[in-house]
């Protein structure tokens, strides 16, 4: 099976940054979908909900079992 052409460049998401930082703002996460576009949620990172929804999951079924 053949690679596919990358969508995005390592220079493309280092200028992004570098550009909210120039502008004041703090980067809280960079995400790539898959057609290359990239999306910058600023922040800081005690600003943002969990990121991660699996381990929000994890953990409500944890305590759910010892309800």
């Amino acid at each position: 099976m053949a690679r596919r052409a990358c969508k995005f460049r390592q220079r493309e998401i280092t200028r992004t940054i570098r550009a909210v930082q120039a502008a004041g703002g703090a980067v809280a996460r960079v995400e790539i979908e898959t057609d290359g576009k990239i999306v910058v949620h600023l922040g800081t990172g005690s600003d943002n909900p969990k990121l991660n929804t699996a381990d929000a999951v994890l953990e409500k079924l944890k305590h759910d079992r010892k309800s």
